[in-house]
């Protein structure tokens, strides 16, 4: 049996018709450079977030960098983030001229450990960009609090948590702005890159959406120098399109993640930790397994496809030598990165496929 990490080819089977009819719209209309769909789009996505805006950008990286750059953080200024992500996160950072500064995650969430926030506080630090890494929200609630506390903006860092709630209220919507990516493999995703900034703050919406438009809101009247990231129509279509399907989407990963949990759930395999009143939307399905390596081969071997989200902790890259940071000062990160793979999860993944793979890894662990 083969099985794709993901399987965006069946996912287009099944909406052909829309999507087909959403590009020629766009073409037909020559709407390519933001235009009605990518507002269309922006109001949609905003209200799906339960949120009162919606900027479309270029990508998930350049929300981050917008979002922060709006927010006021620049030279001099620190951001702390988690020591456990994709290096967009805290390459957006740098991009303003700050530094990033790295937190270890919680044991248990994977998420930034809230506990050890307030010991990275200075007097130069601006704001917190916390991560709802595989699509489980971090705590908000204590994050939030900090911030308060400490007179910090709060930037969430949602690439991975489209539609992800806690206590029934949507990620995006508990910092000062929240960006997304739409990256093909995302939960909502496009087919190429595009982003968007969701926030609640209507100036800084409008400052957002300057920046990303080469500082201006009149065609050649500019404010400031800002940069290009736009969302283009057909992108906008495409996701306008999917994102009636995202809920149905959601609910079949769910549903997926359930299903490996009682398959591994007697076994020595550490699968996926849920808080309680939170809405895990399973971006990645993550488990922590002996050997990983060898155990990953073996998959391999048996047609199964899989991932390491992230095989080197942030602080450990060597685009970060520079901060002098070493593994034991990030131990559960540092720890994690040897240990985690993400499995296969897609809406369309079946049953059947999932107890292969689930027979398979169980196999694989007793013969290390």
């Amino acid at each position: 049996m083969k099985i794709p990490f993901v399987d965006l080819k069946k996912q287009y089977a099944a909406i052909k018709t829309e999507i087909d009819e959403a590009i020629q719209n766009v073409i037909r209309d020559t709407a390519f450079i933001g235009g009605k769909y990518a507002q269309i789009f922006e109001e949609a996505f905003a209200k799906f977030c339960r949120a009162s805006h919606c900027v479309g950008v270029g990508n998930g990286t350049d929300a981050l960098y917008v979002a922060l750059r709006a927010l006021g953080v620049g030279v001099g200024d620190e951001v702390i983030t988690v020591a456990n992500s994709f290096i967009a996160t805290s390459e957006a950072i740098t991009m303003t001229g700050a530094r990033p500064v790295f937190v270890d995650c919680d044991p248990a969430t994977y998420n930034i450990n809230t506990n050890k926030i307030q010991e990275a506080i200075s007097p130069r630090t601006k704001a917190i960009v916390p991560v709802h890494l595989y699509g489980q929200p971090a705590d908000m609630l204590s994050i939030i609090k900090i911030a308060e506390e400490n007179n910090l903006y709060i930037v969430e860092d949602a690439a991975q948590a489209h539609g992800a709630e806690i206590s029934g209220r949507r990620v995006g919507t508990f910092g000062h702005a929240a960006c997304f990516s739409f990256f093909p493999g995302k939960n909502l995703g496009a087919y190429g890159d595009a982003g968007a900034i969701v926030t609640n703050d209507n100036d800084l919406a409008i400052k957002c959406r300057m920046i990303a438009n080469h500082g201006r809101i009149k065609k050649y009247d500019h404010d400031f120098e800002g940069i290009n990231s736009r969302l283009d129509g057909i992108q906008a279509a495409i996701l306008g399109v999917k994102l009636k399907y995202l809920n149905e989407w959601t609910e079949a990963r769910r549903k997926a993640a359930n299903l490996y949990n009682s398959y591994l759930n007697d076994s020595d395999i550490i699968t996926p930790s849920v808080q309680a009143a939170t809405r895990h939307v399973y971006h990645l399905y993550v488990v922590r397994v002996p050997s990983r390596d060898k155990i990953q081969a073996a998959l391999t071997d048996a047609g199964i496809a899989t991932g390491i989200h992230y095989p080197i902790a942030l602080p450990n890259l060597q685009a970060y030598k520079y901060l002098k940071k070493s593994q034991t000062d990030f131990p559960i990160a540092s720890k994690y990165s040897n240990e985690i793979l993400s499995l296969p999860i897609f809406p369309e993944l079946e049953a059947t496929q999932i107890k292969y793979i689930c027979t398979q890894l169980i196999n694989a662990i007793k013969q290390i």
